[in-house]
């Protein structure tokens, strides 16, 4: 019987497996091959060992803010106020660090400490209003997350005045932004860890399959006992708190406090989370899937720099690639119900 159906999988034709292996790895692997194929001949320096780390680098920032996005994917939700929690991050973590740098300047490390928790303390805060009110208000993630990003985005401005915070620490900068340990840039070392702690959370924990339950069918999970707001309310804290981290690596990039930062991160977060599988409907989506999609917009976006292709093309690039995707993934569904039958 096994030799039987050993034969019937070896005698269907290869078309039957290049749509198995679309169904299980979506349009992402395609996508990567074809895009390091296409700009390793536009650009020789495209692979190289230096060019790769910078993209890595430059990804970094996007599979945070991702990462963050896909929790309120899984849940059927999603979070236009991340580009908005990073300014603000941004913003806080510098004014506080500058200030008390400015009165104790021998004290750099309680000016560090004080200033990276305050900014992920507004982030996280941002988080946790917008999942108060979509848990408890039932505002739609929508209009709840687009309402905070302009709130978040006024207080930002108004905090600065338009301009940029200046008067942080050079060890801030030199640490979480241009450090290094073993040759690996800060923000990748942290990217890391927080991938880590995610995938963890996302695949080991109760809470991690609550996550998927609450997308995959709200009442259903209420039913079995979930308490469905605190799970509502928990993955835009996570989201607040991911994009925080974004925010305070930036700023120790730009060695500023800016408000005008983390613009394009709602466009881009939900463009690597689509691309990677994620599913608008909630309840599908995986962390590893996540920041493949990150990378892959940081290669399309370095590669576009190599090529001299001007940056308001870029813009049209990325929402043509998020486009794509959801076509994509409705072809994959379809595909997935031919073979079942």
């Amino acid at each position: 019987m096994n030799t039987l159906t050993e034969k019937q999988e070896q005698s269907k034709p290869f078309t039957y497996w290049l749509k198995l292996t679309f169904v299980r790895l979506g349009v992402l692997p395609f996508l990567l091959v074809l895009a390091i194929a296409i700009f390793a001949v536009l650009s020789d320096n495209f692979l190289t060992g230096r060019n790769m780390m910078n993209v890595l680098r430059q990804s970094s920032f996007l599979m945070l803010v991702a990462m963050g996005q896909m929790f309120t994917l899984l849940t059927g939700g999603f979070d236009l106020s991340v580009g908005t929690i990073v300014a603000i991050t941004s913003v806080v973590a510098a004014t506080v660090m500058a200030g008390i740098y400015s009165i104790y300047p021998e004290s750099v490390m309680l000016a560090i400490s004080i200033g990276i928790l305050a900014g992920m303390a507004a982030g996280i805060a941002v988080g946790f209003i917008n999942g108060l009110g979509v848990s408890v208000f039932n505002v739609n993630p929508f209009m709840m997350t687009l309402g905070m990003s302009s709130v978040g985005f006024g207080i930002a401005l108004y905090m600065t005045g338009g301009t940029p915070v200046y008067g942080l620490p050079v060890e801030f900068s030199d640490t979480f932004g241009f450090g290094q340990l073993f040759g690996i840039p800060s923000p990748i070392l942290v990217c890391f860890m927080t991938v880590v702690v995610l995938t963890l959370l996302a695949n080991w924990t109760k809470t991690g399959r609550y996550f998927y339950a609450v997308g995959g069918n709200i009442k259903a999970a209420q039913l079995s006992g979930i308490n469905t707001q605190k799970m509502l309310l928990l993955v835009y804290v996570i989201s607040g708190a991911a994009a925080a981290v974004c925010g305070i690596l930036l700023t120790a990039r730009l060695d500023t406090g800016e408000a005008n930062i983390g613009s394009s991160f709602p466009l881009e977060s939900i463009a690597a989370c689509v691309i990677a599988g994620v599913s608008l409907r909630g309840g599908v989506g995986r962390i590893e899937n996540v920041v493949l999609g990150a990378l892959f917009i940081g290669l399309i976006t370095n590669g576009m720099n190599l090529a001299r292709i001007e940056s308001y093309l870029q813009t049209v690039v990325i929402g043509l690639l998020l486009i794509t995707a959801v076509i994509a993934d409705q072809i994959r569904l379809k595909v997935m119900a031919n073979l079942q039958d």
